[in-house]
């Protein structure tokens, strides 16, 4: 049984009900998702609260760290209720440096589901996430070769079901054309909205548009109407941008990141702020 008292009620990906609002494991890692979290117990506590809270759909990678959010994720939750979901995504790993280095060929990908398999615990991926582009955003080119591997893999029964990250429209179409997604997660926010026609596009298909960034990132959303509004709601700025991406569509899963389960709460209170008609006009008028 899945909670609805979380803001946004539930979503199905594919076969798996899970909680519109949910919870995105990156910030679980070291300072720029690099290294082992500064205070362990803490970002256990944060998985843990996630759970107890109602939150079913957790986002993560292998890359992240690498491999410290899904260890965390396995040491805070695992044996993990039915009800949850992890998703994973693959296609990029991390260097020395810190960067993101594509890594999309057959023998990548297949080793990394392994590795997402070995350190969450699981037999099975629920949904994995093909990460296309780079660090800049979507790059044009063929996804085939990389999304037909995850497909074989999913024949193999390592994978429930499969999705696209940084991804263009055409990749998404070429995607959908070699197998069923379920999702497309890209960045996404009041202040980006460069996805907004594929957004809807999926939503009439009934496949989930997860935005990564949702509060802009690493440099958070400045906007003078954001603002406003807020200030006119007496809320902060944040709560006013998650509870706008949840109005903005149905398909729309959010999965914002912290570190702090008092931070989660607010999150999650923020997302669920009644915004009126015309704070809905003002608000959309930023990214246009």
């Amino acid at each position: 049984m899945v909670s609805t008292s979380l803001p946004g009620g539930t979503w199905t990906l594919g076969d798996l009900p899970v909680t519109r609002f949910g919870y995105g494991a990156m910030q679980l890692a070291g300072p720029w998702v690099m290294g082992p979290p500064a205070d362990h117990g803490g970002a256990l506590a944060v998985l843990r609260a996630a759970v107890e809270l109602g939150i079913t759909h957790i986002d993560t990678s292998e890359a992240y760290g690498p491999h410290v959010t899904n260890q965390l994720i396995r040491e805070a939750l695992h044996p993990y209720p039915d009800s949850l979901h992890i998703v994973t995504k693959v296609g990029a790993n991390r260097d020395q440096q810190g960067g993101w280095p594509p890594a999309r060929d057959p023998e990548s990908l297949r080793r990394s589901v392994h590795e997402n398999l070995e350190t969450l615990g699981l037999e099975v991926l629920d949904l994995v996430n093909l990460r296309l582009g780079d660090a800049a955003g979507p790059q044009p080119g063929s996804v085939a070769e990389a999304f037909e591997t995850l497909v074989g893999l999913q024949q193999q029964g390592l994978i429930r079901h499969l999705g696209v990250s940084n991804a263009t429209p055409e990749q998404v179409a070429e995607a959908q054309a070699i197998a069923p997604i379920v999702c497309v997660q890209n960045m996404y926010n009041l202040a980006h909205r460069q996805d907004d026609e594929l957004i809807d596009a999926l939503a009439e298909q009934r496949i989930a548009y997860v935005p990564f960034f949702p509060l802009g990132g690493f440099s958070p959303l400045q906007s003078s109407v954001l603002s406003t509004v807020a200030a006119r709601l007496e809320a902060a700025p944040m709560s006013v941008a998650l509870a706008w991406l949840l109005r903005r569509s149905p398909n729309i899963l959010l999965i914002p990141g912290t570190s702090s389960t008092t931070h989660l709460r607010e999150n999650i209170a923020g997302a669920a702020l009644p915004l009126s008609d015309d704070d809905l006009a003002e608000l959309d008028k930023i990214g246009r």
